[in-house]
């Protein structure tokens, strides 16, 4: 088991048994048919809580993901949680290949009286999410992220963050395709790693790397933004309401994880630079909030 352990926390994939997870809010059943859609953030993808209830193991999907506990609080009768770490754009139209499993395309869960649909995509395809592993480092001084993204003054990760720009709104367009009347959440990305000074060696990428980091995911957020209001989507803002849950901060304050792959909420194997539990908290409060405003 614990080999099989290790060889997940490579892989970001998780075979441990899932823990019940309450439901951060409660309100009355507004929805008869939620579907769920995203990568491994819009997953909360989690080691010790995966789960294969709605996809294979090799999802990560965590029992306790923001989208199961809107589910629950809106007492929703049809609920179909298509998410899976890695996901990119594609994976939404056509399958996608995991260790443990297919997931076949996520708008197969779509169906003409889906009325609510939450989406969290756009980092796979940008790259900053691999991106984040090639900046660690033993040297706190070094800038590997900077000297491999930018060059002559040029920052290849902006123009990735652009270029997804077209495939998250094709993303919104086959939702609407699929679903007509369904109410569109498209959620951002809490604040993983801010734009002030890192916390090497705890987290060990130096600070002119973490800065850099920083203002690419806000960067990437600003892209969704952008696709929300050229779409007429709702977007869900988790990023404004996070600062200071960095995952710099120590465990209880913590919302993402750092490289140490072990979470306190909930104790066990975690997947790095992805929510805990009180990450998914905060993006199913978020969510709920925007439902009821």
């Amino acid at each position: 088991m614990v080999r099989k352990a290790s060889r997940a926390v490579i892989a970001c994939l998780g075979v441990a048994l899932p823990l019940a997870v309450a439901p951060v809010a409660s309100a009355a059943p507004e929805f008869g048919e939620y579907v769920a859609l995203g990568d491994s953030w819009a997953a909360d993808a989690s080691l010790i809580q995966a789960t294969d209830d709605f996809v294979p193991l090799g999802c990560a999907q965590s029992s306790g993901s923001y989208a199961k506990q809107v589910a629950a609080a809106l007492a929703v009768s049809v609920f179909r949680d298509a998410t899976c770490g890695g996901a990119m754009t594609k994976n939404l139209a056509g399958p996608q290949y995991t260790p443990m499993g297919v997931n076949p395309p996520q708008f197969d869960h779509l169906t003409p009286s889906t009325d609510l649909v939450t989406l969290e995509i756009g980092g796979n395809d940008a790259g900053l999410a691999a991106t984040v592993q090639q900046c660690l480092t033993a040297d706190p001084t070094a800038s590997l992220c900077l000297n491999a993204w930018v060059v002559g003054g040029a920052d290849r990760m902006s123009s990735n963050i652009l270029a997804a720009e077209t495939k998250v709104t094709a993303s919104v367009t086959g939702i609407r395709e699929r679903a007509p009347h369904a109410r569109i959440l498209l959620l951002d990305y809490f604040e993983g790693v801010s734009t002030g000074p890192g916390c090497f060696p705890t987290v060990p990428i130096s600070d002119a790397d973490a800065e850099w980091l920083g203002r690419k995911l806000i960067e990437l957020n600003a892209m969704l933004a952008r696709v929300a209001q050229a779409t007429g989507v709702e977007l869900v803002d988790t990023y404004t309401t996070s600062s200071g849950h960095d995952g710099c901060r120590p465990p209880g304050t913590r919302w993402v994880e750092g490289l140490i792959p072990w979470s306190s909420n909930p104790p066990g194997l975690a997947v790095p630079f992805h929510p805990n539990q009180l990450g998914a908290d905060h993006q199913a409060r978020s969510v709920l909030a925007a439902l009821s405003g």
